[in-house]
């Protein structure tokens, strides 16, 4: 797929992704949700963090990042993929009233709904911005801390996306993402896959050298703060896979990962 395919097909999933939360009531949320199983099997808990509003949390990331990012009250925190606000709401929690943050989605119908939860919520000093996060619409130095969840393995030129997440960092400032990585190589039919692409797992890449592209756009201090094993249900993998390719890939030495990764600038 060609990278204006990719983005096309991720905008145009997200949205539907936020048009069919606003049909699910607390009551049937999670695996009556037609599009659930596909998107949130990666999905770490957000209730017992600060800030949380469950109106907000889609069950889309594959981690905390906020929880490891070290954020300081009156910090200016940039979220890359907001979202419907889940991240934003945590992160404000932990910069107060003196701080900011700022989230940037490109897929309008997540930007109305979390401009709709900070409305509600009555936050004055969080934005939501449209744009993309391999040109993002922040400023240089502008930012403090960057979170994202489950997002940079969405974006077609990776190293670009590290690139602007440099760009934007205040000198001594620095970013904690919570991402997709693998190791071996994703048999053909599920890299071919639009589902699979932005269900965040198609675009993953090595960690090795997810790793090297952050070392490469100049950050130091890169720790991978957490990490955990993905086991990808029969269930879905049978959508694209006949049994015997299903065997085949469960006897690989195909590994799909969550990590957290903290990098200063």
């Amino acid at each position: 797929m060609k990278e204006k395919e990719i983005k096309e097909i991720v905008k145009s999933k997200y949205n539907l992704i936020a048009e069919e939360s606003n049909t699910v009531t607390c009551c049937c949320k999670g695996d009556s949700a037609a599009w659930n199983k596909d998107y949130t099997i990666f999905s770490d808990s957000y209730k017992q963090l600060e800030g949380y509003a469950e109106a907000a949390d889609l069950g889309l990331g594959c981690g905390l990042p906020t929880e490891f990012a070290q954020i300081s009250k009156g910090d200016t925190v940039l979220d890359l993929g907001s979202g419907a606000g889940n991240d934003c709401f945590v992160a404000r929690a932990l910069v107060g009233e003196t701080g900011k943050v700022i989230g940037v989605d490109f897929a309008d119908k997540m930007l109305e709904k979390a401009r709709e939860n900070t409305k509600v919520l009555g936050y004055k000093n969080v934005e939501f911005y449209k744009g993309d996060i391999e040109q993002l619409p922040i400023k240089d130095a502008e930012v403090d801390v960057v979170v994202s969840n489950c997002v940079l393995n969405l974006v077609p030129d990776k190293k670009k996306a590290f690139s602007e997440i440099f760009r934007v960092i205040k000198p001594g400032g620095h970013f904690s993402v919570s991402d997709i990585v693998i190791t071996g190589t994703l048999p053909d039919k599920l890299l071919k896959e639009a589902e699979m692409y932005a269900g965040c797992v198609a675009g993953a890449i090595p960690k090795a050298d997810y790793l090297g592209l952050i070392h490469q756009q100049g950050f130091k201090d890169i720790v991978v703060q957490k990490e955990k094993e993905i086991s990808i249900p029969d269930e879905i993998l049978t959508k694209y896979l006949n049994p015997e390719e299903l065997q085949a890939y469960r006897n690989s030495e195909i590994g799909i990962f969550s990590i957290t990764v903290f990098a200063a600038k």
